[in-house]
């Protein structure tokens, strides 16, 4: 894929990437077995982990956790009204989108409760083991604490795309709006009305001037983190890409993200059925 050798000219130290269709690998830039900080990605495996111990019935998407009223699926869409470090409430649930790195801590201890399992174990077990991810380890907070590598994270999105893990069913309501038409900020690109999320992964939908490409679909859905990482899935084109750097994200990230998702989709529509 030429289109990820746009990440040669990256203003980072170190960078790694990866393309995937339905025919598996397309590409690859870098060193793919370097370990980066994912910050907010974290939260897509925290996700699945959570959502694994949903269908085990550890836990309900009903059940109550965080600020009274909220749920398990409040929480994972960022709809609980939970501040984003701390366990002030700042709205109602299922009023505002407000981000919250919280919430996650919030449901890591919930699942850990209620498996008898603590939380980075039951990541491991649940998500890591299965899919073959052996370097990722979750290190601090389920909010933003994990460390991976392209390869595992390529081993996930091929997950993402086509469901081994989470049944069919679960899989397709997280990347279903939550709580549609309500509004809220994504970290360093400003308020969207609405803000669409998933059970974990950001949705979308009718934004622009985001992280993602003028022309992804509406279903494309995956997560960024502040420490200059993004994953995404489009559905449409049964494509995702996975890009790990080590500066943290800044104005240097866009628009150069939207540019180089941009190309990746160019160069998808020019390959062979």
């Amino acid at each position: 894929m030429k289109a990820l050798e746009a990440l040669s000219e990256w203003p980072v130290d170190n960078v790694a990437g990866a393309l995937l269709t339905g025919r598996g690998l397309a590409g690859t830039f870098g060193d793919t077995a370097r370990v980066y900080d994912l910050a907010s990605v974290t939260k897509l495996i925290v996700a699945h982990a959570v959502l694994l111990a949903v269908e085990e019935e550890a836990i309900g998407l009903s059940t109550q956790a965080g600020p009274p009223g909220a749920s398990v699926e409040h929480l994972l869409a960022h709809a609980s009204g939970i501040a984003f470090d701390a366990d002030e409430v700042q709205a109602p649930p299922g009023e505002q989108r407000i981000y919250s790195s919280r919430g996650y801590e919030v449901l890591a201890d919930l699942v850990a409760a209620e498996t008898g399992i603590a939380f980075d174990e039951y990541l491991r077990q649940a998500v890591c083991e299965p899919l073959g991810m052996t370097s990722t380890v979750l290190a601090g907070s389920a909010g933003h604490g994990a460390r991976s590598s392209v390869d595992d994270l390529a081993r996930f999105a091929a997950d993402l795309l086509d469901s081994t893990l989470l049944s069919t069913q679960t899989a397709s309501a997280a990347r279903t709006v939550h709580f549609p038409d309500i509004d809220g900020f994504v970290p360093g690109y400003g308020k969207f009305r609405p803000n669409d999320w998933g059970l974990g992964p950001e949705i979308k939908g009718a934004k622009a001037r985001h992280w993602t490409a003028p022309s992804h679909s509406a279903s494309t859905f995956g997560h960024f983190g502040q420490s200059g990482t993004f994953l995404w899935v489009d559905p449409d084109r049964h494509a995702a890409c996975v890009v790990l750097t080590d500066r943290p994200f800044g104005a240097w990230a866009k628009p150069l993200w939207s540019e180089f998702n941009q190309g990746i989709l160019d160069e998808l529509e020019s390959l062979p059925d």
